[in-house]
């Protein structure tokens, strides 16, 4: 089963922003990046450059709110939760202001639980992210605070 964002607005169409094996970014007219993670196994060479061309992009367009579509995510890797604890949620590498994320939880049951254990790990983060079943309230609550 494919998901596809879809918006409120014909005319707030998203732009491919960056793609690989991992997933794609991008760019909503609204001012927020949006990440979709494709399904199965990842490189974690390939996880590390999509997270850093995201916050490449966020910084780029002085944004700081992001929808993250973890539906189709498989569960992180013990590497790849300790990167993105130790690299991508650290609040010294993040910008003054943090980060709004929503996120669209997943579909598979050990990929959310995963998620979970990485936002535990991550306390002192600059995130400040709500989990959601539906992206139109996860596009809702992005646009609540803007």
């Amino acid at each position: 089963m494919r998901h596809r964002l879809r918006y409120m607005q014909p005319t707030a169409t998203p732009k491919l922003y960056f793609e690989n094996s991992v997933g794609r970014l991008l760019e909503h007219p609204e001012g927020f990046v949006i990440f979709q993670y494709r399904p199965g196994k990842r490189q974690l060479s390939d996880l590390q450059a999509l997270l850093t061309h995201t916050r490449n992009l966020l910084v780029r367009n002085d944004w700081h709110r992001m929808l993250g579509d973890q539906r189709q995510m498989a569960p992180f890797t013990e590497e790849e939760s300790a990167w993105i604890v130790d690299y991508w949620l650290d609040a010294s590498r993040q910008r003054p202001g943090g980060l709004r994320g929503a996120i669209l939880l997943a579909d598979d049951a050990f990929a959310r639980l995963s998620m979970d254990q990485v936002m535990h790990e991550a306390k002192a983060s600059v995130l400040s992210y709500r989990f959601f079943d539906a992206e139109d309230k996860a596009v809702a609550w992005l646009r609540e605070v803007a």
